[in-house]
């Protein structure tokens, strides 16, 4: 796992950062860690959707976070495997009756760099859901805070439905974002003032590049758990998520425009680029050519040898002035014609 050097302010002793219970009405209800136990112990397994739900959200940036979670509740080995595997695409996987969820997300400020990414671990039952990151991100806490202001969830994979949905939601406004950035320099482009704009647009491809190769989320994963759900996800919910795919593959489609509008941008400045090279080196090339008789002429005249001619000759200078000033009409003449189609 990553070096845990986060700050895990806003955590208790367990590393728990919030924890709710949800009822019958589907609203949650702040809950401690212990607490928590206790609700789960005394509910008898297997229990209905009526009788609710607990979603428990750890930083595990914090020491105690996944002993504490090892040792009180069961979670399934791949989502503790999760946390190590070096693979950090977005998925949905079905393991022991339980959904794992790898999602990635933007950081909390994120400042449209391509290292504000990280990712978010989920596991996914009945009655009991758990979060864990690293890093405070925004789909996370935009559903905390949905929750505190009264968001009625009936069932945890509702929760699920709700966190792609919020996820959806910053995919799109990093997308406006990105697209106003680059109406700007799009229109520093057509006013002729690049400056350095040019590594801005370098920038914002490689952001939007990663961005889609962690948020996609793995086709196959989803297609075996949508084909093969567990008993305990009702239909409803399974249309839920597989809207909420579709969406996200909407921004994310968005997205891959955005890259090629980006992309046709940078191909547009290379060619002015090139094309003002092209200028610079045709006036060297013009500059070296009317020189050319001149520095030739007063190689040959300043060699300091007998025979020189018009050496004796009061208007000589004038002669050679008319000599060079010819030669150079003559080049310029050849330099500045254009072939006519």
């Amino acid at each position: 796992m990553s070096t845990r050097t986060s700050s895990s302010y806003g955590a208790d002793a367990s590393g728990l950062i919030c924890g709710f219970r949800f009822g019958a009405g589907g609203h949650g209800t702040a809950l401690s860690a212990a607490e928590a136990l206790l609700w789960l112990n005394q509910d008898p397994p297997g229990g209905t959707a009526e009788q609710g739900f607990v979603w428990l959200h750890f930083n595990l940036a914090h020491a105690a976070a996944e002993k504490w979670m090892r040792e009180n509740v069961t979670l399934s080995d791949q989502f503790y495997e999760s946390l190590r595997d070096s693979s950090r695409s977005t998925r949905v996987e079905l393991d022991d009756d339980m959904l794992v969820a790898v999602v990635n997300d933007v950081h909390y400020d994120f400042a449209f760099e391509p290292s504000d990414i990280s990712t978010l671990w989920l596991s996914v039952g009945p009655r009991l859901v758990v979060s864990a990151r690293l890093q405070p991100l925004r789909s996370i806490d935009r559903l905390r805070d949905a929750v505190k202001r009264g968001a009625s969830l009936n069932s945890s994979v509702e929760l699920l439905v709700h966190l792609m949905h919020d996820q959806g939601d910053v995919l799109v406004n990093i997308v406006r974002g990105t697209t106003t950035r680059v109406d700007g320099i799009e229109d520093t482009l057509l006013a002729g003032r690049l400056e350095k704009k040019r590594a801005d647009l370098g920038s914002l491809r490689r952001l939007l590049v990663r961005l889609q190769r962690l948020l996609a989320p793995e086709p196959a994963a989803l297609f075996r758990l949508l084909k093969k759900p567990p008993a305990w996800i009702v239909e409803d919910d399974l249309q839920e998520l597989r809207q909420s795919t579709e969406e996200f593959n909407l921004a994310l489609s968005d997205m891959a425009a955005l890259q090629e509008r980006i992309k046709l941008l940078q191909e547009e400045i290379a060619g002015r680029v090139a094309e003002a090279n092209n200028r610079s080196l045709f006036v060297l090339t013009i500059v070296t050519v009317l020189a050319l008789p001149i520095n030739i002429i007063a190689g040959l005249l300043g060699m300091n040898v007998g025979g020189i001619p018009l050496a004796d000759h009061p208007h000589g200078f004038w002669i050679v002035v008319a000599i060079i000033a010819t030669f150079t009409l003559v080049a310029a003449w050849f330099a500045f014609k254009r072939p006519r189609e």
